[in-house]
């Protein structure tokens, strides 16, 4: 078993409750080993450090725990995905002037950006594969792993806001 550090964040279905209902019962329902968040009126975010065989285990029986509370929670992102340099040079543990340095010095396979303008956001599990496929850099795996399936996770969440019929004209579109 390996230890997944991520954090979910939910839209709760009333925002006009107390989210200081649920930490007892969020709690006993299996989310001990996460540290809960209620400072945005109707919303809760739980950062967890959890135990599991794989991080898709680990994400999704976190998320079953609080839909088990909070059956009309709606998940709004699971993180670490969205990231900025700041982020990249915090979890990787440099400076963002080395990141700068590194995706501007080899910007033909550099991922590209998901928002691109004065603070570019990337998906994580981007630039660690580049990390470690391009430029040798030695990634823990559980990071790795936990931001391909937060990605996976947050991706799904939006392209289910498609209807059909535009799903399949985007499909078509871009060769799908």
């Amino acid at each position: 078993m390996r230890e997944y550090e991520f954090t979910l964040k939910f839209k709760l279905p009333d925002e006009n409750i107390d989210p200081n209902i649920y930490i007892d019962q969020l709690y006993e329902s299996g989310c001990g080993d996460a540290l809960i968040g209620i400072g945005k009126k109707g919303y809760i975010a739980l950062d967890f450090i959890r135990e599991s065989e794989t991080a898709y285990k680990a994400i999704s029986s976190a998320i079953e725990d609080v839909l088990k509370v909070i059956p009309q929670a709606n998940i709004i992102e699971a993180a670490p995905d969205f990231v900025g340099i700041t982020d990249i040079a915090k979890l990787l543990g440099c400076t963002r002037q080395n990141i700068q340095k590194l995706m501007s010095k080899d910007n033909s396979k550099c991922p590209h950006a998901v928002y691109g303008g004065s603070q570019s956001v990337w998906h994580l599990a981007d630039i660690l594969t580049w990390l470690v496929e391009d430029k040798d850099y030695q990634i823990d795996e559980w990071l790795i792993e936990i931001a391909i399936t937060n990605r996976s996770l947050n991706l799904a969440k939006e392209i289910n806001k498609l209807s059909p019929d535009w799903s399949e004209k985007f499909k078509t579109l871009v060769g799908f």
